[in-house]
């Protein structure tokens, strides 16, 4: 019988948090131990921050519904449903939801994310 070349994922890790935001990990170092790429798809909600950091991978979002804003090194952005962007490694961000609505969207990140490499600032 001929292995299957793909890998269907009905069951994805839902990475606890604090701060009200759900992740759910589809692919990556909690879901199959990849390290390379990670796939998540989140949702924040309204009031929503977290400190700044400087990740060590790039970090791609594209949101599904609501807006999210980003504070990149000294822009600010604010993303809406539909739009999407790449963050590159070592820059220094900052991602909230000050917004009324909560801001659903999809994150991924190479090589994939880890609290290791994430250096969130305290």
């Amino acid at each position: 019988m001929a292995q299957k070349k793909y890998t269907l994922q009905n069951n994805p890790f839902s990475v606890p948090t604090t701060d009200g935001k759900t992740i759910k990990e589809h692919f990556g170092n909690t879901t199959d131990g990849n390290s390379e790429i990670s796939i998540a798809h989140m949702v924040a909600p309204s009031g929503w921050s977290e400190p700044f950091q400087t990740p060590e991978f790039d970090e791609f979002t594209f949101i599904i519904k609501g807006k999210k804003q980003f504070i990149i090194e000294d822009d600010t952005v604010v993303l809406e449903a539909g739009q999407s962007i790449k963050i590159e490694k070592n820059t220094r961000v900052q991602y909230s939801n000050p917004f009324a609505e909560a801001c659903e969207y999809i994150a991924i990140c190479t090589p994939a994310f880890s609290l290791d490499l994430v250096n969130r600032e305290d």
